[in-house]
């Protein structure tokens, strides 16, 4: 991926360091660069830390340098998730802001520990639920809300691709925590029956595969299917309603992310009958959600409040993915969610 240069960053935002400039990391430097933020990088690549300040005009840094700065205001952590309690805490010790990237640990006692060392503190805790910041998902949650699909009765969804297989978490903690994220939104509860299973084909310890069922109180349900290894890359979630269905694709161009699909089922007479009809885009404003979501942690900095994906959604899911993974390790037992 290529990026533009930037004069560094703006005497009117906060200062940021990205510890951990992977890949991903690399993406996340870019968006705050190109919002005026980024102040300095912290990656164990010294090839990579030299051409990023050569690019975005900004400082490197070690782990400790980037804590004690007191001119740097945040402190953005994409580290393998192994790593993360241990730099949030140190970072809103030292009276830094947060921006955790997902999974935000592989524990829920962690999180709840950064989360109240965050509340504590009054820092702004964030975390890497991008898909919140999608236009497409944001306008779905927008039509779901407001009864375009009617009752919502069923959601679908599928993260694959080939890789990128992890050494430290499965596929439920690397890939799940989208899913959950969405469909929580969607839905605007917590589950309350929850199972799943996970298949290690490469490694018996490491769930290349996992299926996940979420039961609602109020009837929906979803299933949620995630895998680094499968032949294709498919990013879908599919919401089933009373009076119409609609698919985010996230592989589709811009103008057919989003779509519905006006179906329906008559029950009328002696056997039901489908009346098939023709997808509807919906037109969606293309902005990057990676942007969109570096820029809302930001404004959070700036006036205090608490994000989209900050302390309570940030539990929300971890609840979810920590008790599918017992359900799991229980051999697929299903599991009741807190105060169910």
């Amino acid at each position: 991926m290529s990026f533009e240069s930037t004069n560094g960053p703006r005497a009117d935002q906060p200062r940021v360091a990205v510890i951990g400039c992977g890949a991903w990391g690399r993406n996340i430097v870019r968006c705050f660069a190109q919002l005026g933020a980024l102040e300095a990088v912290v990656d164990n690549n010294a090839d990579t830390i030299e051409s990023l300040v050569a690019l975005f005009g900004c400082r490197a840094m070690s782990v400790e340098q980037a804590l004690a700065a007191p001119d740097i205001d945040a402190i953005v952590i994409a580290t393998p998730p192994s790593g993360h309690k241990d730099l949030a805490l140190a970072a809103i010790a030292r009276g830094k802001h947060v921006f955790i990237e997902k999974p935000v640990t592989l524990d829920h006692g962690e999180a709840v520990a950064i989360v109240a060392a965050a509340r504590d503190a009054s820092r702004v805790m964030m975390t890497g639920h991008i898909l919140q910041f999608h236009p497409a998902y944001r306008k779905l949650k927008e039509l779901v809300g407001a009864g375009a699909l009617g009752r919502l009765q069923r959601i679908n969804a599928n993260r694959l691709n080939l890789g990128a297989v992890r050494r430290e978490e499965d596929a439920l903690w690397c890939l799940a925590p989208h899913d959950v994220s969405m469909t929580l939104g969607l839905v605007g509860a917590a589950p309350d029956h929850i199972d799943a299973h996970g298949e290690g084909h490469l490694r018996d310890a490491i769930a290349d595969a996992v299926t996940l069922r979420l039961g609602f109180a109020g009837g929906e349900m979803a299933l949620i299917h995630v895998s680094w290894l499968h032949p294709y890359k498919e990013h879908r979630l599919s919401v089933i309603g009373s009076q119409a269905m609609a698919v985010f694709d996230d592989t589709l161009p811009w103008e057919r992310k989003l779509q519905i699909y006006p179906h329906q089922v008559c029950l009328d007479g002696a056997s039901p009958q489908v009346v098939r009809a023709e997808p509807v885009p919906v037109e969606i404003t293309q902005n990057e959600p990676l942007l969109a979501e570096c820029a809302h942690f930001l404004d959070c900095i700036r006036d205090g409040s608490e994000p989209m994906t900050g302390p309570t959604e940030a539990l929300a899911v971890m609840d979810v993915l920590e008790r599918a993974q017992q359900s799991m390790r229980g051999r697929n037992r299903p599991v009741a969610s807190a105060g169910a």
